[in-house]
């Protein structure tokens, strides 16, 4: 893992929306909207990266953002970022996160295609103690894409939350779509989470 510092059965998944909703309630505060151009004269027009969204309280998901994201990135008041990536972080985004204080870590995964996918276990595992930890929060988790190195994270963090599978891998193929992997869904069925169950995780909406 590379660090730099900057300054009871569950079967809902998290909707369109981009916010976690049971029944009829909201249950996490949505993310700040997209505006068009030219919707509101002399605003700055926030663009969310690929695949963005709210996972739960002060969590995020996307895929890489780059500089027409900053200022929907700076919108969230992040305090880390988790980079599932391990090609060096862009010049660009680490000036961003040293201008706003945030903190990265990386936790490089490679992101070769099937079937010589190789998920690390123990590294997903680290991933999942920086995500634990509200001090950490609010935070956001991206890879590339978003959709399999990303998934495998918050699909790991779904079994903490004692989601059923169904539930986890419907998010899980909601944003891998046509590119979902049964490795990926397979990693995340068989990851021993019993050594993170003794972990808060007091930031959870879905707390009771």
């Amino acid at each position: 893992m590379k660090v730099e510092s900057f300054g009871p059965e569950m079967c809902t998944a998290t909707d369109a929306s981009q916010s976690l909703t049971f029944g009829n309630s909201t249950a996490a505060k949505s993310p700040p909207i997209a505006v068009e151009d030219g919707e509101r004269d002399g605003e700055e027009l926030l663009v969310p990266p690929l695949n963005f969204a709210m996972v739960d309280n002060g969590v995020f998901r996307s895929g890489f953002p780059d500089s027409a994201n900053f200022g929907f990135l700076k919108s969230l008041e992040l305090r880390s970022i988790i980079c599932l990536c391990p090609e060096p972080y862009p010049e660009a985004n680490n000036e961003f996160l040293k201008a706003n204080g945030i903190k990265l870590f990386q936790f490089g995964i490679d992101g070769s295609k099937e079937p010589f996918v190789n998920i690390p276990e123990e590294t997903i595992r680290e991933a999942l103690k920086v995500l634990l930890d509200v001090r950490n929060h609010p935070l956001l988790i991206h890879c590339k894409r978003g959709k399999h190195r990303t998934g495998c994270l918050v699909g790991c963090l779904r079994r903490l939350q004692r989601w059923c599978l169904s539930s986890v891998f419907d998010e899980y193929q909601r944003f891998a779509a046509a590119k979902a992997r049964v490795t990926d869904q397979r990693f995340i069925e068989l990851f021993d989470i019993s050594g993170l169950k003794h972990l808060p995780i007091s930031f959870s909406c879905l707390k009771r």
